[in-house]
């Protein structure tokens, strides 16, 4: 089965201010002149982390990682200020263009899933190709299952972390009641809700938890940034119109796609996947048979590789 290609560093580092408020973090890695791909991390709000460079032959492709807004090594750390899904799509075109690259690839798992779509539907003719991990197409069902009713049936001893920092009387809506205090002055309650809110991300990540990652969702830093984020996007439906991506799909039913997911994926189920590739008759699908939503997951490791395989060797062919 195959496993991450070698761990590399970045052959440049970018930072790029996008408007007042937001400066990005940008790096480049593999080959300067190879096929450009650009890695869309999940969250929103996660950043990027060292093995997402390694998902790429280093010998082939030219490899650019960000971190959105608010995430990562991008700064003001987890601003909500100016953060909506129409600014990370016009900071993609910003990246791009500052790069000097006409087209990319596009690479994302969950949130980086939603985004990778909303930017290839919006600039087609941008994307070469969409490689996408554990589908997410955030619309309130989703939301819903994941923070109302549903994945705590899967796993009603961390939900019960997850709830501990809000007031029974507040537990109808925890969404908002996590909200309330990500965004609010006390510092003490929204470290307990951050830490509370990633790390019942983490915990439901892999079909076999893994501490490694649940040490990451946890981490203060990682954690405020993930919950405040991902918070004040999904309290508002993802600032997507209903149904947006779906109802968008046949811009990009020319351009090459690829949907991964796991089998026993619990924050974000396979209907989303299954729902996503009925509507776009032209993607392929690879369902990973034991795997939950991570990208850590070997089997999923192996099909996001083998995908970027077959991606170019389809480009180089053109």
């Amino acid at each position: 089965m195959q496993g991450l290609y070698p761990e590399i560093k970045p052959y440049a580092h970018h930072e790029l201010a996008v408007d007042a408020v937001h400066t990005l973090y940008i790096e480049e890695c593999g080959t300067e002149k190879g096929l450009p791909v650009v890695f869309v991390h999940g969250g929103p709000g996660a950043g990027c982390e060292k093995y997402h460079r390694q998902f790429f032959d280093p010998t082939i492709y030219r490899i650019v990682l960000f971190d959105q807004r608010g995430s990562g090594r991008s700064t003001p750390h987890a601003s909500l200020d100016n953060n909506t899904t129409a600014h990370l799509v016009a900071d993609m075109e910003a990246i791009r263009e500052h790069l000097g690259i006409k087209q990319w690839v596009v690479f994302g798992g969950s949130w980086g899933a939603t985004l990778g779509l909303v930017y290839a539907e919006t600039h087609p003719d941008r994307a070469l190709a969409l490689i996408l991990r554990g589908i997410f197409l955030c619309r309130p069902e989703e939301i819903h299952w994941f923070y109302r009713e549903g994945a705590n049936r899967i796993f009603p001893d961390y939900w019960q972390d997850f709830i501990a920092p809000i007031p029974e009387n507040e537990r109808h809506d925890l969404l908002r009641a996590h909200y309330k205090r990500l965004i609010g002055n006390d510092e003490v309650a929204r470290m307990a809700s951050a830490k509370a809110w990633s790390i019942w991300e983490g915990r439901a990540s892999n079909l076999m938890q893994k501490k490694s990652v649940v040490d990451f969702f946890g981490a203060p830093r990682t954690a405020l940034s993930l919950a405040r984020i991902e918070a004040h996007y999904f309290a508002h439906d993802g600032f997507l119109e209903e149904n947006q991506i779906l109802n968008n799909i046949d811009s990009i039913k020319d351009i090459p796609g690829f949907i991964v997911h796991g089998r026993y994926d619990i924050v974000c189920p396979l209907v989303n996947a299954w729902e996503l590739y009925q509507a776009w008759t032209t993607s392929e699908f690879f369902v990973v048979p034991d795997a939950g939503h991570s990208a850590t997951e070997h089997g999923t490791i192996a099909a996001l590789i083998n995908a970027t395989q077959i991606v170019a060797k389809q480009l180089k062919k053109k």
